[in-house]
């Protein structure tokens, strides 16, 4: 991801050669101070590596975290027994009515 971003590595900093002209600048102090910017990129590069790999443990567990807290569906809701053998009654009653008519009820 950061790696087509950024255009050196600690390695090209480390491999750079510069022209020497006859007022140029010192060698020793130019390459002290490339060692030191060596150092910030291999510190800076391994920040990352651990904030990417933080990044990714902390997106798993969220999801994780996500498919818990969804809660179950609920089970069906289960009428009392006694009301459901009330309507069965009537609605046999009314089936007997219907089919008997009213001779059995009036005897």
């Amino acid at each position: 991801m950061l790696s087509n971003k950024v255009k050196l590595t600690a390695k090209d900093i480390l491999e750079k050669d510069f022209k020497t002209s006859m007022r140029g600048y010192n060698p020793d102090e130019v390459d002290q101070f490339l060692d030191l910017i060596i150092k910030d990129y291999e510190a800076f590069h391994q920040a990352i590596e651990e904030l990417q790999q933080e990044n990714l443990r902390l997106k798993k567990q969220s999801e994780t975290t996500m498919r818990r807290s969804q809660p179950a569906p609920a089970p069906a809701p289960q009428p009392a027994a006694g009301s459901t053998n009330f309507d069965i009654l009537k609605r046999l009653s009314n089936l007997e009515r219907h089919v008997f008519g009213d001779k059995l009820y009036n005897e």
